[in-house]
């Protein structure tokens, strides 16, 4: 009965029915908004081992739906006045020339993707390791989710007021730190927010209601990016291309999951944002150390 429901895409090859990308893209959305991520990196694994879409091409497709679910919670944030707009800057600049390094990556090294799963596997467990720490030594709430205010921005600082705290960051290593993101998310097909915004939450000790904005806006940037590389960069084609109409339905149940995610997230205790975090980060990067062991096995057997 539910074959009538059943669509094939051209471009792609992916035959689904037509209400199960926006109903997955609207759980990633909501959930991942809260953290300031989309889900993109576990849409990823969903496209390629779910609907058999493994090609170069589904990480510009990733990219794309990106560029679909990102305004809707940038629109919340804004308006509350959570916009942590240097922060953003920060990342960005890093992330963007990155994600041009990352599409070579990808085109011309990394055809087949498990090769890079080992390196995204690692760097995301131990984010996992370093939420948990923080977890554990945690003491209650960091305080009311507020504006963002009393920013301040230089080469050797950037500071913000939230809540009854003031930040204090040095941002040139998150600027290293984002340009490598680049790199991986280039490769990988994601913006960079599933990254970044676990470091910035348990490296740099900075609060998740005042991260999550600005690594939407860092993913929604460098997506723009990406999906240009994609689509005109050099060998280009289309094998690289995005499938616009596959990340359209992706990016409608995004925009409506990521915008009621931004809408409730100041209701929601920043301890089980993270903790779910956690989790993410955790069995995302688990399952793709898994899935590298036959290489490594291969390899060991030569």
């Amino acid at each position: 009965m539910l074959d009538i429901f059943k669509v094939t895409f051209p471009v792609s090859g992916v035959s689904t029915w037509v209400f199960l990308p926006p109903l997955v893209t609207f759980i990633l959305g909501f959930f991942g908004a809260m953290a300031g991520i989309t889900g993109a990196f576990l849409l990823l694994p969903f496209q390629m081992s779910v609907l058999g879409y493994v090609t170069p091409a589904v990480s510009a497709t990733n990219l794309l739906y990106n560029l679909w679910a990102i305004p809707g919670a940038l629109y919340r944030y804004i308006r509350e006045g959570r916009m942590n707009w240097p922060l953003a800057l920060v990342m960005t600049s890093g992330t963007i020339p990155g994600m041009f390094g990352g599409y070579l990556i990808r085109v011309f090294y990394l055809p087949d993707p498990r090769r890079f799963k080992a390196l995204v596997g690692a760097v995301l467990l131990y984010l996992a390791g370093r939420l948990f720490s923080d977890l554990v030594r945690e003491r209650g709430e960091r305080g009311p989710v507020t504006r963002v205010t009393g920013i301040r921005l230089g080469i050797r600082y950037l500071s913000f007021d939230y809540g009854r705290r003031t930040y204090r960051i040095d941002p040139r290593p998150l600027f290293g730190l984002s340009l490598l993101v680049g790199l991986v998310g280039g490769a990988y097909g994601i913006g960079g927010g599933a990254i970044l915004s676990p470091f910035c939450v348990a490296v740099l000790k900075l609060p998740v209601y005042a991260v999550a904005s600005a690594s939407l806006f860092t993913t929604l940037a460098s997506s723009v990016a990406g999906v240009i590389f994609y689509s005109v960069g050099p060998s280009s084609g289309p094998e690289t291309r995005p499938d616009w109409l596959l990340a359209a339905l992706f990016g409608l149940g995004g925009l409506m999951g990521t915008y009621l995610g931004a809408r409730l997230q100041k209701y929601i205790p920043e301890r089980p944002i993270k903790v779910g975090l956690l989790l993410v980060v955790l069995f995302v990067g688990g399952r793709y150390l898994w899935q590298t062991l036959p290489l490594v096995f291969a390899w060991m057997q030569r």
